[in-house]
Order: structure tokens, then C-alpha cells, then sequence
């Protein structure tokens, strides 16, 4: 059996690492493997395996690709449209003003990350129904968070990013990505300082847990 405390520790403490990435710090290239041999043992519907991860540690491209990010995030944070609002009293507007600056430090210093890693998957859906979005989107999903549970796991930290996505096809050209494949995210990778992850503040989980029929929050 599982030890239980490890696992819930894993899952309840990896956070996104922003402030706290050791820019300075080479991470081993045999690391990134080991975190995708991990991620390669994800589900995936049908069974396609058509999952790629880009591995980025060119400085020039991941330059190139903090250029666009550092662009994109420009636009989010001077568009509050871009961004769901929520009641002054809401734990969300509470922690807001934290991730934004979390988020400008990430946007500042996205290039000095050793290693961008890029999770993409076969195929493209912007056109597509509900089904085939789902489907597509499920067999690279649970891959890219194995890798950064396992990269966790490692002394990594890594934070789950898609502004980039603004400008997809500029990374692709950077990239050498072909058309018919479409990034799902990018995610920066370094050591993490400190040893003092801890659960998030959330909101309480019989608000949005619905047992049988939608609005029913108790079993």
C-alpha cells in the first residue's frame, strides 16, 4: 500500500513556483528524463500516446519564448476582462493581488528559467465538438501533471502557464513545432528554494462538490 502521508503530501503541497525558482541553478538534463519517463505512463484516451514535451534550454529560444509570454502577460494584466471577479468578501479576491505579483515577478524573469518544457499534443481542435476537445485535451493533461508531481518530487518546482498560447504560432517558428500539433502550456523549471510548501487556502469543498444532481452538496 501506498504510503499515504507521502502521496497527500506530494499532491497537497505542489504548488506554482514563481518567486521561489532558483534561476542560478543548472538542472541536470537526466532529471527532466526522469520526470518524463514518469509522465509518459499517464493515461491516454485510446491509447494514441500522441503526447510530445518540448525540452527548451537554449538561451536564445527560451528568450524568444519569455519574449512572448512577457507580452501576452502585458495584455492580461492591463485588461481586467481578461480576469473572473468575485465578491470583495471571496477568498479569490482576497488572494488576487499576491498572484498578480507572483505572476509580473514570473513574467520578468521567464528567461532566466534553465529549462522551459512545453507539453504538446497531436492534432488540432480548435474546431472541433465538445467531445474530440476533451478527449485530446485528457490524453496530455494527466501526463503534464505527472511531470511536475514527479519534478516536485525532485526538488523541482515548475508552474503551469498558457499566455504564451496568445502567440502559438510565433513559438512553433521558434520551435520548429509542425501545424498539426498544438501546445497545451509552458511550463519553467528550476530548483526550488525553501522546504516549506503547504496546502493552499481553498475554497471549502462542499461548495462545488454536487452529489447526484447539480446544487446538492451533501451525500
Amino acid at each position: 500500500m501506498l504510503d499515504l502521508t507521502t502521496a497527500d503530501q506530494l499532491l497537497t503541497t505542489t504548488r506554482s513556483v514563481r518567486k521561489r525558482l532558483d534561476f542560478k541553478r543548472p538542472v541536470p538534463p537526466e532529471l527532466i528524463r526522469q520526470c518524463l519517463d514518469i509522465a509518459y505512463q499517464a493515461p491516454t484516451g485510446s491509447n494514441a500516446q500522441g503526447w510530445h514535451f518540448v525540452v527548451v534550454t537554449d538561451a536564445g529560444k527560451r528568450r524568444g519564448l519569455a519574449d512572448l509570454y512577457r507580452k501576452a502577460f502585458e495584455f492580461y494584466a492591463t485588461n481586467p476582462a481578461m480576469r473572473a471577479t468575485y465578491d470583495e468578501s471571496d477568498l479569490r479576491t482576497k488572494q488576487m493581488p499576491r498572484v498578480i505579483d507572483s505572476a509580473s515577478y514570473l513574467a520578468e524573469h521567464m528567461h532566466e528559467a534553465p529549462v522551459h518544457v512545453i507539453p504538446c499534443i497531436e492534432g488540432r481542435i480548435e474546431q472541433a465538438g465538445v467531445v474530440a476537445q476533451a478527449s485530446v485535451y485528457g490524453s496530455i493533461l494527466p501526463a503534464a501533471w505527472s511531470f511536475m508531481l514527479a519534478a516536485r518530487a525532485r526538488g523541482l518546482g515548475t508552474a503551469w502557464t498558457t499566455l504564451h498560447l496568445f502567440h502559438e504560432q510565433e513559438a512553433a517558428k521558434i520551435l520548429g513545432i509542425p501545424d498539426h500539433v498544438t501546445q497545451t502550456a509552458l511550463f519553467p523549471v528550476a530548483y526550488f528554494t525553501g522546504t516549506d510548501f503547504k496546502p493552499a487556502k481553498r475554497l471549502a469543498t462542499d461548495r462545488s462538490t454536487h452529489w447526484d444532481t447539480w446544487g446538492r452538496h451533501r451525500a
